[in-house]
């Protein structure tokens, strides 16, 4: 379906803040028929189970923000897909509701901001400071201005949702192995060519389905980060794991831009600020949870194959040939370069 939108970003004052700044109309707060202030409400609907760091999170940024507004401002939370997949909640933004969700450059590609879907290229990132330089550069605030232009707002962009390795029925000890397995992704183009170039067949499917989808072989495999594959339990039907890290995955929560400039300047500030500071928290979790989760996996019998540098470098050199689909992705000219310079390399 061809979806419009509308963009976003201001230039951010804080590392990590990336796209998210205050707008500069202020509006007056909604009252309710009696005169009394109502609490402005955001609904955050996300695809993880609350039992991940990355729920665990957003209950923090729900907590925060209670407390800093006094009550005013109220974060309502629903997890695993309770209001549908993330193209659904975002078409629900681009009509002005007060929804929120997560959501990465890959997913910003898709809605014509065509430049923004390299962040989800495999192997581009060689650390955590190369991400973090990324957001803080003024390419990535002019991705954050093109996206608000088509109706949505980022308000953080500072949450690692954890390096992406790759979940199979059977053994994965190097890229060669991927050759014709069906690994689902989600349902964006970045990401299913980033894994088609593996030499994997892609398969976008919502992260609710995935356990089924493996335990009845309909598909071969899955890829996430360590929290949330251990958090959907997939471990139970794919008993192999290769820590092969295709794509370090930061990543954003983003809302309607109409509702953002509906809130007061006070009300904007409030939000990007409990957002990012909850986004610290995040990062925290998702350090010490990673380690007790891998364990924890290797306890309940999986396979966990850790690629030597030979065995990486070919995945990087197989993964080369996404970068030959630039015309297909719409990227600009150039992008690459402009890109690993953003991150001073």
């Amino acid at each position: 379906m061809f979806k419009k939108i509308l963009g976003l970003a201001l230039a951010s004052t804080l590392l990590f803040t990336g796209c998210s700044a205050g707008n500069n109309d202020k509006k007056d707060d909604k009252t309710s028929d009696n005169g009394k202030d109502k609490p402005v409400v955001l609904q955050v609907a996300f695809e993880n189970s609350m039992s991940e760091p990355l729920g665990q999170g957003v209950q923090k940024w729900a907590d925060l923000l209670s407390e800093k507004s006094n009550g005013n401002m109220k974060i309502e939370i629903f997890p695993d897909s309770q209001m549908g997949d993330k193209a659904d909640i975002i078409d629900s933004m681009l009509i002005g509701e007060n929804v929120c969700t997560l959501a990465d450059g890959a997913f910003y590609a898709d809605y014509g901001v065509n430049d923004f879907g390299i962040v989800f290229a495999p192997f581009l990132f060689d650390s955590w400071d190369d991400c973090w330089k990324l957001v803080d550069s003024d390419w990535y605030k002019d991705q954050c201005d093109k996206l608000e232009e088509k109706g949505l707002k980022i308000v953080s962009s500072n949450w690692v949702y954890g390096d992406r390795h790759t979940m199979t029925v059977n053994p994965v000890n190097n890229v060669d192995d991927l050759k014709g397995m069906k690994i689902r992704v989600p349902g964006n183009k970045i990401q299913s060519i980033g894994f088609d170039s593996l030499g994997a067949t892609s398969v976008g499917m919502a992260l609710g389905d995935v356990y089924q989808a493996l335990q009845t072989k309909t598909i071969d495999g899955a890829e996430n980060p360590i929290s949330t594959l251990y958090g959907r339990k997939l471990h139970e039907v794919a008993k192999n794991l290769i820590l092969d890290a295709h794509v370090k995955n930061f990543t954003t929560f983003v809302v309607s831009a109409d509702w953002f400039k509906s809130l007061t300047e006070e009300q904007q500030q409030m939000l990007i600020d409990t957002a990012n500071e909850a986004g610290l928290y995040n990062n925290e979790v998702q350090a010490k949870q990673e380690e007790e989760y891998l364990n924890k996996m290797k306890e309940e019998g999986v396979n966990v194959v850790v690629p030597d540098a030979d065995v990486m470098k070919g995945f990087k050199e197989k993964a080369e040939s996404f970068y030959t689909h630039s015309d297909e992705f719409g990227w600009s000219e150039g992008l690459y370069e402009k890109v690993k310079a953003a991150m001073g390399k």
